[in-house]
Formats: C-alpha cells, structure tokens, sequence
C-alpha cells in the first residue's frame, strides 16, 4: 500500500506540474500575440443614425451591442462599421427606414453587457444584435461564465420587447499572430464558447448565428483582404462580410416581431437545442432559433 501511494502521489505531483507548466506556457503565447498583434488607435466616429430615410415602411428602431467587431474597431468611417453597414442593408432588405444605435465597447467582454443592455433598454429597440466573445477567449475567461451573461443580456431584452440575434464567438483560429499550438487552443475555446452562447441564447429568446463556421474559411483563404492593418481586427471586407451573415436573420426577427410572414421562416431541421448548438458551430452560416421545445436550424449560407 505504501508504494501504490507514493506512485499515485509521484503521478498526481507529475499531473499537476505538467498542466501548470502548460497554461504557464499558454499564458506565455497569448502575451506574446498580444504584443504581435498589436493595436490600431483609430476609433471609427458614432454610426448612430437613420439610414434609409426614403423608404416607405414604418421606421426600425435598432441597437447593435457587443465588442470591437460589433464596433467596427479600425475603421476611420462610420459607414463602413457593422451597425451602419447593417442599417443600411436592414433597411433596403425590409424597405423601411432604420434607426441606429450602437452600445458596443471596444475590448468588451461577455460580463460588461449588463451595463450595454442598461444603455439600449431605454431605447425601446424593435430588434438587438449582440457580437461578442473574442475577449473572452483571449482573456481565458469561463466558456459557461460568458455564457450565462450572455443569456441575462438576451432575457433583459427579450422581455422589454426586443427580438435579439447573436453572432456567436468567431474563430480566433484564423488569427495568423497566433501561433500554434495557441492557435489550436484558440480555435477549440472559440467553439466551445459558441456552442455555449447557443444553447444559453436560445434558451433565452434570442437567435444565434454561427460567425465562426462561416468566416473561417474566408477569412483563412483572403487573410489580407479580410484582416485590417492590427492583423487582428476585420477589415472593411471582413466586417461586410460578418453583417452579410447576420442580416438574414436580423430581418426575419424584425418581420417574427411585427407578426409579418417570413420567406424563410421554415427551419430545415428541428432537434434538441444542444445538437442544435453542436451542429451549428460545424457547419457555415447557420441560424438556431427555439421551436417550441426544441431548436430549429436553417442554413442561411451554403
């Protein structure tokens, strides 16, 4: 008996110090493609504003909450931001003028959108759209932590009458500073957390849209198209490209709310929320929303 404990202890010591060598070294990388990355200083002015003022439809009132992607961080124009890109494309899909608003923080985490829902509750939005995760990720925060503020943003929304969509957790996999195997780790904490805001903002009222699945790939292909001058941060391109996966969903929220029919509004497949959310963050462009019970998933992009 002595000898077993004494190996099981050697082993349990051994155990210890490996995994607190390895998140030491993580540690280490994550510094370090902090420094490589760097910072662009340029903030992008507000893009709060009506856009399509001469469309006939009765006027949208809109709110964008989140963190540097849903900002727009290193643009030097509003109108080349994800809220106005967003306006604009709302606006011409649903021929109604959009009022926007954007709560979004630079550098915001999953536990500061307490303090943006603060902000856009007052603003009594027809619809919200939340981006956020990537700090999260970066900082080694709770996968199930950030998720549960998520899901307290979405009820507060939710039950002041505001139809919510959620672009989940991107795939900081694509992000070349990072090197592996960060890189690796990176990629799998960013599903993870994905998969978690999907069942934590569906089960809330919201509707989520997979970012990770399907800008990967683009992102991956067009890495200086897509990437701005901090090699971090989306480009112009890279945030068009991010709207264009959210407003689909965005508008049919808009149409869920107003009690108006949807083109689309029949999911392809129906199951429990967790297959759902595993589904979701392995296949491109695809939209989760309750059904009943259940979860429904549509492919938005193929």
């Amino acid at each position: 008996m002595g000898m077993r404990r004494k190996i099981a202890t050697a082993t349990a010591v051994g155990t210890v110090a490996t995994v607190g060598t390895t998140a030491g070294f993580l540690f280490g990388e994550t510094v370090l493609a902090r420094r490589l990355i760097g910072v662009t200083d340029a903030r992008p002015p507000s893009p709060d504003g009506l856009y399509g003022d001469d469309q006939p439809g009765e006027t949208i009132r809109a709110v964008v909450l989140g963190d540097s992607a849903a900002v727009g961080y290193g643009m030097l124009t509003a109108l080349t931001t994800p809220p106005a890109l967003l306006g604009y494309g709302l606006a011409q899909r649903l021929a109604s003028p959009v009022q926007m608003h954007s709560v979004a923080v630079v550098g915001a985490e999953s536990s500061d959108l307490a303090e943006q829902v603060d902000r856009a509750l007052p603003l009594a939005a027809d619809v919200a759209v939340i981006v956020i995760g990537a700090n999260d990720v970066t900082h080694l925060k709770s996968a199930r932590d950030a998720a549960y503020d998520l899901s307290l943003a979405v009820t507060r929304l939710v039950e002041a009458g505001t139809a919510v969509v959620v672009g989940t957790c991107p795939d900081l996999g694509t992000v070349r500073p990072i090197k592996e195997p960060l890189r690796s780790v990176a990629r799998l904490s960013s599903r993870r957390l994905a998969r978690k805001q999907t069942v934590a903002a569906v089960q809330a009222g919201a509707r989520t849209v997979s970012l990770g699945g399907l800008l990967g790939p683009i992102f991956i292909q067009h890495h200086e198209l897509m990437f701005g001058d901090d090699r971090f941060h989306p480009s112009a391109s890279g945030y068009a490209s991010l709207v264009t996966a959210l407003l689909s969903s965005v508008a049919d929220a808009v149409h869920e709310r107003r009690s108006e029919p949807v083109e689309d509004d029949a999911p392809s497949q129906v199951m429990p929320v967790d297959e759902a959310a595993d589904l979701a963050t392995h296949r491109d462009g695809t939209e989760v929303r309750g059904a009943g019970r259940w979860a429904g998933v549509l492919r938005r992009r193929r």
